[in-house]
Order: C-alpha cells, then structure tokens, then sequence
C-alpha cells in the first residue's frame, strides 16, 4: 500500500535537507529519500564550509545573499552550534587579468545587493596582513560572506526539518518516477512507493540517473575536486582567500582558517577529472601547497593532517538547473550546483518551497529565470 505526500524529494543532501525544511515550514505534507544512511552524507561532507554571495549570476547571488542570512542567524533562531564564523571573502589579484575580471564584476554584484569593493594591494594588506606582498595589484572584498561546517549545519536543518514534520527515509534506492501521462504520480523505492503530486531531483552527482527515471537526459556531469586541512596554529587569516589565476595543474586555489587554528584547503583541478571516483590523488598536494605557500609565505612548513576528494555535479554553463519540467508535469529539477550546493541550499530551498506552492515572489522569478533549466548553455559563470 503506497503512501501519499503534497511532495517528494529525491536526495537528502545540500539543496534536499533545506528544500524540506522550507516546505515543512509552509505546512507541506513532504518526504525525502536518499540511499545512503542518514543526510548529507553524499558530496555535502566534502564541502569545506564556504558561504558566500560573492558570484557573477545575479540569480546566483540572491540565493546566496538568503543562504547567508538563515546561516548567521541559525544560532539565535534555533539554537545549536554549526561553527558560523563571519570573516567575509577576498579575490586577490597578481596580474591585470585577474584585477579586470573582479573589477568588471562590482557593478553587476553591487546591484544584486552584495556589500563588496576593490582594494588596492596597501588597502588589501591592512585586511590580509599575511599576503605575498611581491606583485600583489589588490583584490575583492565582501565581509558579508562567511563559513560554518556542512555537516552541523546539515544536520541541524534535518532536525529542524523533522521538527516540522518532514519525514525521512534512508537506506532507500529510488528505483522507479511513475507517470500517469505527462504527470508525476509516485516515487517507487527498493522498499516503498510513495505518492506525490510534485517530485524534486536534489539528487546531486546522480541527478542523471534519476532524471532518466521521467526520460530525460540531464545535461549534468560530475567531476571531482580535492580539500584538505592542516594542523592548528594562533589565528591570523580572516577571509577565505581566493585566488583564480590559472596554472597548469589548476584553475584556483582557495583556503581559510578555522576558529580553532586548522587551515582548510582546496583547488579545482585542471585538466577536470570527470566521473565518481573518490580515491585521492598523490597530485593534489604538491600542486595546492605551492598556489597557498606563494600566496601567503608564512603556511610554508606547515603539516597537512588531512585531505579527501568529492563530487561536483557540473552543468554545461557552470550555474544550478533549476526549475519546474516542460516535459514531465510535476517534476521539479534543483541539479547541477556545481560544487556550490551546500552555499546555495538554504536560500534555494525556500525558492523551491515557493515553486511547489505556486507562490513566487518576483526576486524567485528572477532566479528560476537565470537559472532555467532551458537557457542556451553559452559561455562560462566567471566565478564559479
């Protein structure tokens, strides 16, 4: 006997937690399924703790500004601990490339509401101290931005998400999307099927099996990114520090420090490594310890107690898929975060949670627009 909800989502991860927490909050009757144990237990654990609005997507930066509203308010609303530490995020700049994609992307980030300037390297300094002086032209700067830990924050909005009368269920496969015509009817699982009206593909790296399930094919393929993190030592890095200068072995490089000392690291490989494999490699160190070292000379020396490698679902643009299908009435695709889902879930769960209830504010309409799942894939985000 099948068992009915207003909504189910598929994947209890960086968008599906907070999807559910939004939807429970509007007095939506909804349940999440996910294969593994228990949530966020897929990409959002390799997730290094990052929020920020810092982006070139208009739509992109709405979300985030939402994301980091509920994040440096989580505490004082709910209660709990999940690590939140304001420090903002800087873009540095060594070259005049560098300094002309930031500087060219102000305005555009200004008028989505984003606090955020370009400082010349003196002004730089007196924000990041530690920076290699030598050539150093400047860079961005949003104190707004912040960090806290994916899996406290995951598991906080889960619990928050129950309290509200979501329900959950782990350690099931969806093995079947049933239709009736061009409609949704139910979701079939390896040890249920549940009837919904509305099903949302938060499915991550594995969007694509499950857009399969309704006979579409996902423009979505993931690659693999490394992180790692180091001993404790006295505070001294306020920011994350980014750096996007390209090099052989990779397209940036960013890192930050925790509140208790550890600095935590990571870099987008170049050439990408598409697929699922998770093992680490042995390149990843020698090339990220050089980009950091260079960047700021005092992490020389510095042990590395750490690292590991997850997911990132890519889209063919570098922005979410996200929006209600053409194809297939019911089914809602909140896929392709590439890599950013644990900043954007929280804010993209309330936008879902308005989709789902026909209740759009013009601001959503705005981002389901920038980042409709039927846009012409051209170009790249500047920023990802």
């Amino acid at each position: 006997m099948s068992q009915a909800y207003d909504a189910i989502v598929i994947g209890a991860g960086s968008v599906g937690v907070p999807a559910a927490w939004a939807m429970a909050r509007s007095g939506l009757r909804v349940l999440v399924v996910d294969r593994l144990a228990s949530p966020c237990q897929g990409s959002n654990k390799a997730a290094i703790g990052g929020i920020r609005a810092t982006h070139s997507e208009p739509a992109k930066i709405r979300i985030c500004l939402r994301s980091l509203e509920i994040a440096s308010t989580w505490e004082e609303t709910f209660g709990g601990n999940i690590d939140w530490r304001p420090g903002g995020y800087s873009f540095v700049a060594y070259d005049e490339r560098e300094a002309g994609i930031l500087k060219g992307l102000i305005e555009t980030q200004q008028a989505s509401g984003l606090e955020i300037d370009w400082h010349d390297a003196g002004d730089l300094l007196d924000i990041i101290p530690s920076l290699n002086r030598s050539g150093l032209l400047g860079g961005t700067f949003s104190p707004g931005d912040g960090l806290c830990s994916p899996l406290l924050l995951g598991h906080a909005m889960y619990e928050q998400a129950c309290a509200e009368g979501a329900e959950f269920r782990f350690g099931e496969a969806v093995v079947r999307i049933e239709a009736e015509g061009d409609r949704v009817r139910s979701v079939v699982t390896d040890a249920g099927r549940y009837e919904a009206p509305i099903v949302v593909n938060a499915a991550g790296a594995w969007a694509n099996e499950i857009g399969a399930m309704v006979g579409l094919d996902h423009p979505i393929v993931p690659d693999s990114h490394e992180g790692g993190i180091t001993e404790p030592v006295a505070p001294f890095l306020g920011p994350m520090v980014v750096d996007i200068r390209p090099t052989e072995h990779a397209a940036n490089c960013y890192f930050f420090q925790l509140a208790t000392g550890q600095i935590v690291f990571a870099l987008t490989p170049k050439p990408i490594i598409p697929g699922f494999d998770c093992r680490e490699t042995s390149d990843f160190l020698p090339v990220v310890a050089r980009r950091m070292i260079q960047l700021v000379p005092r992490l020389a020396g510095l042990r590395v107690r750490r690292t590991w490698r997850g997911l990132y679902p890519m889209s063919p643009d570098g922005a979410p898929l996200v929006g209600l299908s053409e194809e297939i009435e019911g089914y809602i695709m909140a896929i392709g975060m590439c890599g950013h889902g644990f900043m954007l879930g929280p804010g993209l769960g309330e936008v879902i949670d308005r989709l789902v209830r026909d209740d759009l504010a013009d601001d959503d309409r705005m981002v389901l627009d920038g980042l409709s799942p039927y846009r012409s894939f051209e170009g790249q985000a500047a920023l990802k």
